[in-house]
């Protein structure tokens, strides 16, 4: 393994650091309290998660990882909103982390031929698994548009019982990605984060079944 490979798998790994200590507040405080919650700490995780998970896609040629990421991002952003945490960070600081993506798209879109070239015809990577994994990141993905809506309607951030359910799917699905791609990064996060989709699911149905008994 180069020392390039080396950077790169630390930052993928640092980012699914991020990715598992969001999941370990999160379930602390839905164990603690009984009830799925959605705390301050699980939406800033994700979003130095996702930062450093969209360098990780760009540098391993990954369509799938990159597609994934930029779906989640500024829904990160809006969650920290509603929480009452973005408004405090420096005016600087805010900017660069809403423009970043926006940045690498623009590089991207300068050459958009080349681009879908190296990431959707990678010697590395057969079409139809690049299919297989975008699908499952998309999913996986997609339960953060579920949970933008959810918590819109009801002014505030919530995680609720459905968008642990489409973790679960999702998160299935990229587990079996990384096994065929021989990712270790992508296998270690997901494998840890699938059994709290479990638990987090159990909860709660429990919480749901209780408040329907009173």
């Amino acid at each position: 393994m180069t020392a390039e490979q080396l950077i790169l798998t630390g930052i993928g790994l640092l980012a699914q650091g991020f990715f598992s200590a969001r999941i370990l507040v999160q379930w602390y405080k839905s164990e603690k309290s009984k009830s799925l919650q959605s705390p301050t700490l699980y939406w800033v995780f994700s979003l130095m998660g996702s930062y450093l998970m969209f360098i990780y896609g760009w540098g391993r040629n990954d369509f799938s990882i990159i597609t994934g990421q930029l779906i989640t991002y500024y829904i990160y952003i809006w969650n920290l909103n509603a929480k009452g945490h973005w408004r405090t960070l420096p005016a600087l600081l805010k900017l660069i982390i809403a423009l970043t993506p926006v940045a690498a798209l623009c590089f991207v879109l300068k050459d958009a031929g080349q681009f879908f070239d190296n990431f959707l015809n990678n010697e590395l990577i057969p079409v139809p698994l690049v299919i297989f994994g975008t699908v499952g990141q998309a999913i996986f993905s997609l339960r953060f548009v579920y949970q933008i809506i959810y918590s819109a309607r009801r002014h505030q951030s919530s995680l609720p019982l459905q968008f642990w359910a489409i973790s679960l799917l999702g998160s299935g699905i990229i587990i079996i990605y990384g096994i065929f791609r021989l990712d270790i990064v992508l296998i270690l996060g997901q494998s840890f984060g699938f059994l709290s989709y479990i638990r987090s699911v159990m909860i709660g149905l429990k919480a749901r079944n209780t408040s329907e008994k009173q």
